[in-house]
């Protein structure tokens, strides 16, 4: 991602080259289910699907596990940060049990899938720890570990860890795992195919009649048809019932380096404070471990996002400051989408929809929401429904109304964009004023552009409007990429996506 500081991407890619890609169908194509999505939610869907001898093809716009799941820290544990004590409030005791539950069952299925399939994924069982440093927050880390063992973790508040820094208190639940995520999926794609399904990369699905069977346009020309249809794109691309009013982008930052074996923790940590601090360490060397740390999150293409740089250097002295010794090697970006009401959306795609379902809004904890949505859906599939359906129920309104508070900050943060980037710009600098690059949302020949300038000095350009709702895309200089500020849709330099829930590249426009 920097090549100037020699800090190669994701780790986990790097680690686990896919190989040549699986083909487009050469055809039209009929299937029992579609799977939209090759990343965690989508392939363990799929896999369960395939695994109860049902005929399944999975629609990747790019390479399986290599979107958000490919770019994740890599924890699957059901200790996500400060849930339980709110879920206790806003759902009840019972909704922070049924949380819990299904999560541990979705730890408990993955271990159940590595083992069975001898899958080399670099497993290792660890305890989960949510910290404070600031004295100030040990109230909620008790209210928090209270509530989580009266949802059924095994949870515990602590002042010890093996940070290399005091901690003022934390939760500690023990009986976590970590994994290599992509090579978990690669493996499972693999078994997918062995079980008579398809993988389909370079496939990206622009279209979807819902009818019996549904019908799926594709990018490449190719009709697919199934009978169900899962839509598992982390932001969904299809939106019959408004979903993307009730989900929040957030991009977040992880810097990655060797340490000593014997100086990297073993259990894996996370604190909201400092913009979020998440820690945990992976199999590297003999004599070494990779160190984890991922913090910084911020909106993509809102105001600021220029200063993705400083927030990556900020990351990077807070992990040297805490961890001496420590070599950087890596760095990354990932995104997540965080519901209004803070659980995951997982079932029917809209109140109308008899054979359409969708897996969305996980909140920086996919990997067991995804391997969740894997095993909540199939079970949807073939009519039968587990205790915990009724939680992540996409159509559940109460919960909407009861998190207003979230639901309309969210919304008038779109509504700003759409407003405001409908407005003409009290300054418009021309593409002169950009450095070798730079990019910026310009008025060229009466229109807005996305114009960069390359190193060597040249100009290009593309509209400056996002294809999913025509919010203005704003630059991220860190990743050289164009991002909207609204629903998180990112694209390269050149137009191409990046990222959805936009079907649609950026068009080509001259300078």
């Amino acid at each position: 991602m920097n090549t100037e500081q020699g800090l190669l991407g994701s780790y986990w890619i790097e680690t686990a080259p896919g190989g040549e890609p699986a083909p487009p169908p050469s055809g039209d194509l009929t299937v029992e289910v579609a799977v939209i999505g090759g990343g965690v939610a989508g392939l363990s869907t799929a896999w369960e699907l395939a695994r109860r001898g049902h005929e399944v093809a999975v629609l990747e716009a790019d390479r399986i596990a290599a979107g958000v799941t490919g770019h994740t820290t890599a924890k699957l544990t059901a200790l996500h940060t400060l849930i339980y004590d709110h879920l206790r409030r806003t759902r009840g005791r019972e909704g922070a049990r049924l949380y819990a539950d299904s999560q541990s069952a979705a730890i408990r299925r993955a271990a159940e899938i590595a083992a069975d399939l001898g899958i080399e994924c670099e497993w290792e069982e660890a305890a989960a720890c949510t910290y404070a440093e600031g004295a100030g927050n040990v109230a909620q880390l008790r209210a928090e570990a209270e509530a989580a063992r009266e949802a059924g973790l095994s949870a515990e508040f602590v002042t010890g860890t093996d940070l290399p820094f005091p901690v003022a208190g934390g939760v500690r639940v023990t009986g976590q795992a970590q994994f290599h995520p992509v090579k978990y999926l690669r493996a499972l794609a693999g078994e997918l195919r062995r079980r008579g399904g398809t993988v389909h990369e370079g496939t990206r699905v622009t279209g979807l009649t819902e009818a019996e069977p549904c019908v799926l346009r594709t990018d490449v020309g190719v009709v697919v048809r199934a009978r169900e249809v899962v839509v598992a794109t982390h932001y969904p691309v299809f939106d019959r019932a408004l979903l993307f009013t009730r989900l929040s982008p957030r991009r977040e930052l992880v810097v990655a380096g060797t340490l000593d074996t014997d100086r990297a923790p073993r259990d894996m940590y996370i604190t909201p404070e400092q913009n979020t601090r998440s820690v945990r360490s992976a199999p590297y060397t003999d004599d070494e471990r990779l160190l984890l740390v991922t913090g910084e999150h911020f909106t993509p293409g809102a105001p600021g996002t220029a200063g993705v740089e400083e927030r990556f250097a900020r990351l990077a002295a807070w992990a040297g400051s805490r961890f001496p010794g420590l070599t950087l090697t890596h760095r990354w970006a990932t995104q997540d989408n965080d519901s209004t009401d803070s659980v995951p959306l997982v079932g029917p795609l809209h109140p109308g929809s008899h054979h359409t379902y969708v897996a969305t809004g996980f909140g920086g904890w996919g990997l067991s929401g995804g391997i969740m949505a894997g095993e909540l859906i199939s079970d949807l599939v073939e009519g039968r429904e587990p205790e915990w359906a009724g939680l992540y129920d996409p159509r559940r309104l109460r919960s909407v109304v009861r998190e207003g508070v979230s639901f309309l900050k969210h919304q008038a943060h779109v509504a700003k964009h759409f407003v405001g980037d409908r407005l003409p710009p009290v300054t418009a600098p021309g593409p002169e004023a950009l450095a070798p690059g730079d990019g910026a949302v310009l008025r060229v020949g009466g229109h807005q552009c996305a114009v960069h300038r390359d190193d060597r000095g040249r100009l290009h350009a593309v509209s400056a409007r996002c294809t999913h709702l025509g919010c203005l895309v704003a630059f991220n200089h860190a990743e050289q990429a164009w991002e909207c500020p609204c629903h998180g849709s990112r694209f390269a330099l050149d137009g191409r996506i990046l990222q959805g829930p936009a079907v649609r590249p950026l068009e080509k426009r001259e300078v």
